[in-house]
């Protein structure tokens, strides 16, 4: 409990810092866009029954789409919140969620309404982030800050073969000129199944321009046929203006980069946390926000992670004996790494000499992943969203 008031607390002193409450800006004007007050018109709330709660939500038919934001002139997007009554993994990952800035008709944000809200994998779960939260599982909040200079408009569409009943919506934005040096918010994801084990996946493609890396979550379906070994070995890496075979950021493992180690539980931090860590059906959801660790780019950016797992040299030798499509990379051992890639001759597994530790070893998972960052400008260089038959396969 001490530990949950203290996150609290820093939480509350961030915002106050932020947002500096006693001040007065001039020339603002704030507003709710809902399905009682499309766009947060002025003094046009509520008009529908007599202004006694007649519009609270709107279904969402399968094939439709809905605006819930078109507004002209400058202003910033300061917190959505949503709420569904179906929260099942397909749906999550077949509604798409698109924001489009400035006019422009190619949208900054395409991704699938679940994972924007950092629920990885569809899989809902109370927590509390600085970005995200979801207080009992059962409702999505977004709390980036997103400025616009002449337009902003939002649209959710239902891309699944099943109508949505029920759907509520907030989008809380305030009409006021956003500072000169402000950056367009963009998101995007991306997913892959099976892939070349020695490529790494990208958790954000390049993309080219002048921004900010503001984090990811990443969703791990890992493969039951690697048995009990451990999937999270591989390291994030960021190639920063014009990084080509080499990095200039690089992690030393996946529960690392989000602030653990040994392992990876389920927690919730105001930065970094794992929301699903299950090892029955061996699906893993988890979260880093570069907030206090600002990543910026003049030129271009991409960041990867490696498909990396490790086990005992026992396991994995009994697995490659069974044909399981793995390639060994280093051991660990007492006195320190052995780099598999530079002895020579090379090391086989199999061979008696092979030294005896903890086998890192290049494997293949189903991995997703939803990266926020932001721009110079309205629009990026990275593809639509992927069709909903490609998001939404074997979600469970």
């Amino acid at each position: 409990m001490r530990n949950i008031c203290l996150l609290l607390l820093l939480g509350f002193a961030c915002q106050l810092k932020a947002q500096q409450l006693y001040t007065m800006p001039d020339n603002a004007q704030s507003s709710i866009s809902s399905f009682e007050n499309i766009n947060g018109l002025k003094g046009q709330g509520g008009k529908t029954n007599k202004t006694a709660k007649g519009n609270a939500f709107e279904p969402l038919k399968a094939g439709e789409t809905k605006t819930l934001l078109d507004v002209k002139g400058a202003g910033i997007v300061q917190r959505m919140w949503f709420t569904v009554n179906d929260r099942s993994p397909a749906m999550l990952r077949s509604l798409r969620l698109r924001m489009f800035w400035d006019g422009h008709t190619k949208p900054a944000v395409d991704v699938p309404f679940g994972d924007f809200f950092a629920v990885g994998l569809g899989k809902t779960a109370v927590f509390q982030s600085a970005l995200f939260t979801n207080p009992e599982g059962r409702s999505f909040n977004c709390y980036i800050p997103m400025p616009f200079k002449t337009a902003a408009r939002i649209i959710i569409t239902n891309e699944s073969s099943t109508d949505l009943p029920l759907l509520f919506f907030d989008i809380d934005f305030l009409k006021k000129q956003p500072p000169a040096n402000s950056l367009y918010f963009h998101a995007a994801w991306h997913r892959e199944i099976t892939s070349d084990p020695v490529n790494d996946f990208e958790l954000l493609p390049l993309v080219k321009g002048r921004g900010r890396f503001l984090g990811v979550n990443v969703g791990v379906n890992a493969d039951t046929t690697y048995g009990t070994t451990w999937w999270g070995e591989g390291e994030v890496k960021m190639f920063i203006d014009g990084d080509s075979k080499l990095p200039t950021i690089n992690g030393t493992g996946t529960e690392d980069y989000i602030g653990t180690g040994w392992g990876q539980g389920a927690y919730n931090h105001l930065y970094q946390g794992c929301t699903v860590a299950d090892e029955k059906t061996k699906q893993y959801c988890f979260y880093r926000f570069h907030v206090p660790d600002e990543i910026y780019f003049e030129t271009d950016f991409k960041a990867t992670i490696q498909k990396i797992g490790g086990g005992d040299y026992g396991q994995v030798k009994e697995l490659q004996q069974k044909g399981v499509k793995l390639i060994p990379v280093s051991v660990a051992t007492d006195t320190g790494f052995v780099r598999l890639f530079e002895v020579n001759p090379p090391l086989s597994l199999q061979d008696s000499n092979f030294p005896k530790g903890w086998v890192n070893f290049y494997r293949i998972d189903d991995y997703s992943a939803t990266a926020y960052f932001y721009l110079d400008k309205p629009v990026s260089n990275l593809p639509p969203l992927s069709p909903v038959t490609e998001r939404a396969k074997n979600m469970k």
